[in-house]
């Protein structure tokens, strides 16, 4: 509870310093969430309730206290994930269930962080955490929306909601950049539409806010249903209708009907009327529009779109009046976005030329966190495209994880317009980066000295007035063995220390993605029961995305076992501090030393490498976990059935042998010709099985599915199951997955070519008609095959697909873009990924995707975003 003191041109808030206010500022306060004690004519207290306690929490959601005499705590921050808690004290877990992840098995994880208050839809013993206080409910998710909405409808503010197909994200940015200046705005962070991430949202109201912007998605029916009360927006803007989570919905119908919802209360709905089925469903809806239109007749209509190098000059007609604007970008759904946006800013009444002159100053935003290598053996995690109390927290969460031992460093700008005195703010900043560990602030800007005063005095820290300024004397700092995260708000222009900051290696890059990678393991759970553990393969380099960032992001999504293919990789997890089990599938005698100094776990598929290990442990006097593989009808490696008996003597004679597992691998579990022998297999690896563990004492894990066998072989999960390059979203019996890796590449030189002139080494390449060629900045030294030449393959170029043109070279390649219009010298190119995918390349190079990915080159940078 913080408590305000206000006469007519005066404020305090005690404990606390004085702060000025004018009689607007006060009638906004006035409206919000204020308990209000009269002293005198002239000499208001009120309450401004910051914080819930939790008996108060208990009687909005309708949950019991337990014990009834628990202490009440007050909270300020809703918690979900053990894993990611920075103020355990004032923090409330919600103790969320899902298909494979029950929150209630972590709560004393939670608790030993230092959370002492919990929401539960299950029975747990309270006696066994003594400072707890626990609100037990029917559904906790259910709670937390419930707690979301009556805090959303604590303050009358505007809120524009955001749903669609595609877009929310960018348009939700873009739209607060656009009116920052006009209002103190709170929205959604990153991409949090779903129905956990709508709650956390509207969570970060505060009286200071004068307009929210949250973006709402939704997967199946029902689900707006209870995000549109949440949300509750006067303004609505409906991006567009795509082919996502059509899986969800029976028809395109009812999904855009079921995205309506969210707008039912709506005082106007925002849309393009140029697909006719939102059109006519809208019309239907009845909700009152404002509508723009290439096509057609609109309230805001658009009468050219001309294309100006790379910018885009748009022309359009609103009540009766000519208008245009200039925009920074010319491909089509960056256009469709900013007209979006200027919709909206007409509807708020923004002045025609403030429109025009602040749309110009948009930019393309990288819209993820990115993780890459840095200079002089540093991390750099790289999160600049925003700056708010909110991205700050999630950034430094992603800084927690990884590597524990490495000094921390944060360059962080001014936060703009937070709302927030300049003292709280900071002060607020200063905790938390406390909390975190930060070693070393470098703050920029005209406020952010202000923390000086309220930082640990074990964090050293440096001011400058701008970017600028520390890029002058940027060599100063010794940047070596660390961990940097930037942080800066857009005007900053944090790109430049980005990249003096980044190490300067080959321009081609794969981009590994996080969210796709987590999106993945959450589709593979879901047809696994809650009691099989997962193992997920990161040989050969994490199929060439980078085993260290890899295996850090699952051990952080809690699998159970991590499998790699020779004992040094197994190595380099645990130096670089990966505690999961680790299973190595082909260990050799010299590195037997090094499974047990490092606590790894060797497959075993021979009568030979038994006898040495048993040898090996015996001469150590150390016990050893042991893999045990049976070859069921693959003929690679692995104990025949003929092997067995003896086996089973050596290990009854070598206790000294723990065996983890038994497993076998599945020859053809993709290909439904081969269903019978793949039974065949499981049944001959179950009748070994048995006569093994009736020599041994107890019964190890059983395995034998993978990434295929997971999707079509559910009754064959036993207790373990080998998740492989299905996690990267190739290859396995599902089209829900999506890809991880995307290869990327850069325009080099365009050049026009007469007919018949020739492209490449040897002449192969031949332009009939003339045309138009660009060099692309990847080759087969990047890992681009000389085989998808001569049109074999095509790249991607501004969305279109170019073909190979002549042989591929060592360091690029040369593609015909005569039929692609506005191709300009560094624009981005995909070699692969959503489109085209791998699958496709490998395809054209007769081989498999599990071949592109491993021949990618260590020289192509390897870069890891997240949303």
């Amino acid at each position: 509870m913080e408590y305000w003191l206000f006469n007519e041109t005066n404020a305090w808030n005690f404990p606390g310093r004085p702060k000025i206010i004018d009689f607007f500022s006060l009638s906004v306060i006035l409206e919000k969430n204020l308990d209000i004690i009269q002293i005198s004519p002239h000499l208001t207290i009120f309450a401004l309730m910051s914080s819930y306690s939790i008996h108060h929490i208990a009687a909005l959601v309708g949950g019991q206290i337990e014990p009834p005499d628990a202490p009440d705590y007050h909270i300020e921050q809703l918690l979900y994930d053990s894993r990611q808690i920075i103020f355990p004290e004032t923090g409330l877990f919600f103790a969320l269930s899902g298909p494979q992840q029950d929150g209630h098995n972590f709560i004393a994880q939670a608790y030993k962080a230092g959370v002492r208050s919990f929401i539960i839809d299950k029975a747990i013993a309270v006696e066994s955490l003594p400072e707890a206080s626990f609100i037990r409910v029917a559904d906790t998710l259910a709670a937390l929306q419930q707690l979301a909405n009556y805090h959303r409808h604590q303050f009358d503010l505007p809120v524009i909601g955001i749903t669609g197909s595609n877009g929310k994200t960018i348009i939700k940015e873009w739209l607060f950049q656009l009116l920052r200046e006009d209002y103190q705005i709170v929205k959604s962070p990153r991409s949090f539409n779903s129905q956990l991430g709508v709650s956390l949202s509207v969570w970060q109201i505060g009286p200071q806010h004068e307009l929210g912007i949250f973006e709402a998605g939704i997967s199946t029916s029902g689900e707006m249903q209870r995000l549109a009360p949440i949300i509750d927006c006067r303004i609505g803007l409906f991006t567009n209708i795509g082919e996502a989570h059509r899986e969800g919905f029976p028809d395109t119908t009812t999904k855009i009907t079921e995205k309506l919802t969210l707008f039912k209360n709506a005082e106007i709905l925002i849309y393009c009327r140029d697909d006719h089925r939102l059109d006519a469903s809208i019309k239907a809806s009845k909700i009152p529009t404002f509508s723009w239109s290439v096509e057609g007749a609109a309230d805001l209509q658009i009468t050219g779109i001309q294309p100006m190098g790379k910018a885009t000059k748009l022309v359009a007609t609103y009540q009766q009046q000519a208008l245009e604007i200039l925009i920074p970008f010319n491909e089509p759904t960056a256009i469709e976005n900013t007209i979006h946006c200027w919709a909206v800013l007409l509807y708020l009444g923004v002045a025609p030329a403030v429109i025009a002159h602040r749309i110009l100053q948009l930019d393309t935003l990288a819209m993820r966190l990115e993780l890459k290598e840095g200079i002089n053996n540093c991390i750099l995690i790289n999160d600049s495209y925003n700056a708010d109390l909110t991205s700050l927290t999630m950034a430094l969460q992603f800084l927690q994880q990884q590597k524990k031992d490495l000094r921390r460093t944060l360059i962080l700008s001014d936060i703009l317009q937070s709302g927030l005195t300049d003292r709280e703010l900071y002060g607020q900043i200063a905790q938390l980066i406390s909390t975190i560990g930060i070693h070393r602030l470098i703050g920029i800007g005209q406020y952010i000295p202000t923390i000086d005063a309220q930082l640990s005095p074990e964090i050293e820290h440096y001011f400058f007035s701008d970017t600028a300024s520390l890029l002058s004397e940027l060599s100063q700092f010794d940047f070596q063995n660390e961990i940097i995260l930037l942080k800066g708000a857009r005007p900053f222009g944090f790109e430049a220390i980005a990249e003096r900051l980044s190490r300067q290696v080959h321009r081609t890059r794969l981009e590994v993605n996080l969210n796709a990678l987590a999106h993945n393991l959450r589709i593979m759970r879901n047809y696994l029961l809650p009691t099989t553990k997962l193992m997920v393969m990161v040989k050969a380099a994490a199929y060439g995305s980078g085993s260290l960032e890899i295996a850090r992001a699952l051990e952080f999504h809690q699998v159970d076992y991590l499998g790699v293919a020779y004992t040094d990789e197994g190595v380099d997890l645990r130096r670089t501090g990966i505690h999961l089990p680790i299973l190595v599938l082909n260990p050799e005698p010299a590195a037997y030393d090094a499974l047990l100094r490092y606590q790894l776990e060797p497959e075993v598929y021979s009568l030979q490498q038994l006898r040495e290990l048993a040898r090996f442990c015996q001469g150590q006097g150390s016990d050893l976990t042991i893999h045990l593989k049976l070859d069921t009808g693959m003929h690679r490696l692995g104990f025949e059935s003929q092997h067995v008996d003896e086996l089973c003597e050596i290990l009854k004679h070598n206790p000294q042998l723990k065996v983890r597992s038994i497993f076998s691998h599945l020859a053809a579990s993709e290909a439904d010709t081969h269903d019978p022998f793949t039974h065949q297999q499981v049944s001959r690896f179950q009748q070994d099985y048995q006569r093994i563990t009736a020599t041994l004492a107890y019964r190890p894990l059983r395995h034998t599915l993978n990434s295929a066998g997971i999707v079509r072989f559910p009754q064959y999960q036993m207790d373990l199951v080998r998740l492989g390059i299905g996690i990267y979203g190739v290859g396995s019996a599902t089209d829900q997955l999506k890809p991880v890796m995307q290869l990327k590449a850069t325009v080099s030189q365009i050049k026009e070519l007469a007919p018949g002139e020739t492209v490449g080494y040897g002449r192969h390449g031949i332009l009939k008609q003339g045309g138009k060629i660009a060099t692309i900045s990847v080759g087969y030294a990047d890992g681009l095959s000389r085989r998808a030449g001569n049109g074999r393959y095509s790249l991607l170029v501004r969305g279109q697909l170019a073909p190979i043109v002549g042989n591929v070279c060592m360091d690029m390649c040369m593609v015909e873009v005569t039929h692609i219009a506005k191709v300009q010298e560094g624009d981005e190119v995909i070699v692969f990924g959503e489109m085209p995918r791998v699958e496709t390349l490998a395809e054209a190079l007769e081989t498999i995707p599990y071949e592109v990915f491993t021949n990618i080159s260590p020289r192509v940078k390897r870069v890891y975003v997240q949303d």
